[in-house]
C-alpha cells in the first residue's frame, strides 16, 4: 500500500491555493476537465511532492459543501519554527484558532473550514507570549 494523497473539496480555488500557499505549499500538477467541469489542484511542500494535498473545485460550484468541515479530521505540516510561522499566518489575515501556547501545536483552519495542524519540528520551543496567554478562537 502506498500512500497517495489527501483530498479536499474547495468554494473559492484562488483563496483556497492563497492559503495553502502561506503554508508553502506549491502546485505540483492540475488535471482541468472540461467535461465533468471541475479542476484538481495538487499541491506539495517543496520537495515532498508525493505528500500532496489536492484541491477539487466544481466550476459550477458546490452546494453541498457543508459551512463546517469539521467531519474531515486535519492535515498536519511540521514547521521550522513554530512561533514564526504562526505570526507570518497571523499577518497575512489567518486566525490562529489554537495557538502554540506549548510551543509545540497549533492549529489553523482553511478558507473551506479544513482544519490544519501545525506541529513544531524536533523539540518544543520555549512556549513565549503572545502565543502563551492567547486564548483559543473558534474550533479546530
Amino acid at each position: 500500500m502506498k500512500y497517495l494523497h489527501t483530498m479536499v473539496r474547495v468554494k473559492d480555488l484562488e483563496a483556497s491555493m492563497a492559503f495553502y500557499r502561506l503554508l508553502g505549499l506549491e502546485e505540483t500538477r492540475r488535471i482541468d476537465s472540461e467535461e465533468g467541469r471541475f479542476s484538481l489542484i495538487f499541491m506539495a511542500p517543496p520537495g515532498q511532492p508525493e505528500c500532496p494535498v489536492e484541491l477539487t473545485y466544481n466550476w459550477d460550484g458546490d452546494d453541498a459543501l457543508p459551512s463546517d468541515s469539521r467531519h474531515f479530521g486535519h492535515l498536519a505540516y511540521e514547521v521550522e519554527d513554530i512561533h514564526a510561522t504562526c505570526q507570518f499566518l497571523m499577518e497575512n489575515g489567518v486566525t490562529i484558532n489554537r495557538p502554540p501556547r506549548d510551543g509545540r501545536m497549533a492549529f489553523i483552519r482553511s478558507p473551506d473550514n479544513i482544519s490544519v495542524e501545525l506541529l513544531q519540528k524536533g523539540e518544543a520551543l520555549t512556549p513565549a507570549e503572545p502565543w502563551v496567554s492567547m486564548p483559543n478562537t473558534g474550533h479546530w
